[in-house]
């Protein structure tokens, strides 16, 4: 099976190894990074699958690691010690890490997620879901359906889902629900039985410089699934109608989910409910099915929802089951998550989203939750390359909130550049943002919260903890 388009400096890095080889005959493995979502949870599956694996990180797991050993550092010694024959890498740990090194200089074998987690993928019946925005839920609700209806699959999903209980299951059935990256190309590894797109927004300008490269990318991607494989695209979003016009239609089925009932599925007649929750009616190829009610909110999640039921039909799941099963789905964890109430009526919330459409998105799910609570928000830019690009329209996402405040930007590893700063989000929103620091964070939001108001804290790094300490101390 020939590799698929990934960067050159990943192929290169990596060897451009034959995806079925890649991790023959392997029983030992160490994962650098594995404290994050998707780490911890291909630790866990590697585990299930009766490997021997061990992992690193440079700050104590946020996510359970069971019985897997874990060192808290990066070394050298941890090849020489714990003697893997495979080292599988963080996209955040950089190949010039002297335990990289040492890897390299043994002769053992260096793989990415994206490769230990398609060599696995790839031999099941995979349901492949990427994205932009909303594929977390999305995987979520996937798998949240998959599991109640009895399938037993295997699920791989980056984020904790209460609903679940962990952000890894391993199945014995045939199928493989997945969540996929397309930050850095490695989604293209996948050859999923079922793709879902649930958007081809522009982001991670640091992989892709324009907006076509992720059009071509995600094209690529829905040409990579098996032959005969379905196809799922949201209709509502530019992007993946980009790709619908683009991808080969020979290969399978291709279903389109959106607003109304022209589409292969189709939600309309929506109704917000108050204090949290959304419902709809469903219809699939223009006949209606019933009502769709789910505890958690935001138009997003009823397209999000549409994915997963046409998912789960595509496997002999009925709307009625898959309707049943979301009624219960209280959302995945960072994702418009209540974090406590003081006793002064705060209400805590936080959310993961860092693009200028994820936090438009969140800002009007949780004003129209709650219309009578000011919404004051803590915001962390994410990667100085983001912040740079879309400086302004962050600037203007954040204005949808009574109070913003933003952090400086959570860098991942990058480079400061010019207009890259969260300075540059405060000037072009004149004035309406203000800056603050984490040191400061915590007076400054116990002197502006007053009680019955809503501390929303967002952004893809550490921010939640400003939320949390908040919680602490009134």
């Amino acid at each position: 099976m020939p590799c698929y388009n990934t960067s050159s400096s990943q192929q290169n890095f990596f060897r451009g190894e034959e995806k079925s080889d890649m991790m023959k005959n392997i029983k030992r493995v160490h994962l650098m990074g594995i404290g994050g979502a998707g780490m911890s949870a291909l630790a866990k599956l590697l585990s299930s699958r009766g490997l021997e694996v061990s992992g690193c990180d440079l700050k104590p797991p946020h996510y359970d690691l069971g019985s897997i050993p874990f060192k808290l550092s990066h070394s050298p010694e941890h090849i020489d010690t714990l003697k893997p024959e495979a080292l599988i890498l963080s996209s955040a740990v950089s190949r010039d890490n002297p335990e990289v090194i040492r890897a390299k200089e043994k002769g053992i074998k260096i793989l990415s997620r994206a490769q230990a987690l398609s060599y696995m993928f790839n031999v099941s019946s995979g349901i492949g879901i990427a994205g932009a925005h909303g594929k977390t839920t999305t995987s979520s609700m996937t798998g949240l359906i998959f599991l109640k209806a009895g399938l037993n699959p295997t699920v791989y999903i980056g984020a904790n889902v209460p609903d679940i209980g962990s952000n890894a299951v391993s199945g014995s059935g045939k199928y493989f629900v997945a969540e996929l990256d397309e930050s850095d190309g490695t989604f293209e590894l996948f050859h999923p039985e079922t793709s879902i797109i649930t958007n081809a927004d522009w982001d991670h300008v640091d992989h892709y410089p324009t907006r076509d490269d992720v059009i071509k990318a995600f094209t690529r991607f829905a040409d990579g699934r098996k032959e005969g494989g379905a196809l799922i695209l949201c209709a509502e979003d530019e992007g993946a109608s980009r790709v619908y016009d683009l991808c080969g239609k020979s290969r399978g089925s291709i279903l389109r989910y959106g607003w109304g009932k022209s589409w292969d599925w189709g939600a309309y007649d929506l109704t917000k409910t108050h204090g949290g929750g959304i419902s709809c009616t469903v219809s699939h190829s223009g006949h209606e099915l019933g009502r769709l009610e789910l505890s958690v909110s935001g138009e997003h999640n009823i397209l999000n929802s549409l994915a997963a039921i046409a998912a789960a039909d595509l496997a002999g799941i009925d709307f009625t089951t898959s309707a049943e099963i979301l009624r219960g789905f209280h959302g995945s964890e960072r994702r418009m998550q209540v974090k406590g109430i003081t006793g002064s009526n705060i209400l805590v919330m936080d959310d993961y989203a860092h693009h200028p459409s994820e936090i438009r998105a969140t800002l009007s799910a949780v004003s129209g939750i709650y219309p009578e609570r000011r919404l004051v928000v803590l915001y962390q830019p994410h990667r100085f390359t983001r912040t740079a690009m879309f400086a302004g329209d962050i600037a203007r996402a954040l204005g949808m909130a009574g109070k913003a405040y933003i952090l400086p930007v959570y860098s991942a590893g990058e480079k400061e550049r010019p207009h890259s700063s969260s300075e540059e989000v405060i000037r072009l929103s004149n004035g309406k943002i203000q800056a603050v620091s984490f040191d400061d964070a915590l007076d400054v939001l116990k002197a502006e919260l007053k009680d019955g108001d809503l501390l929303l804290t967002m952004g893809a790094g550490d921010v939640y903890s400003v939320g949390e300490k908040f919680l602490t101390v009134n």
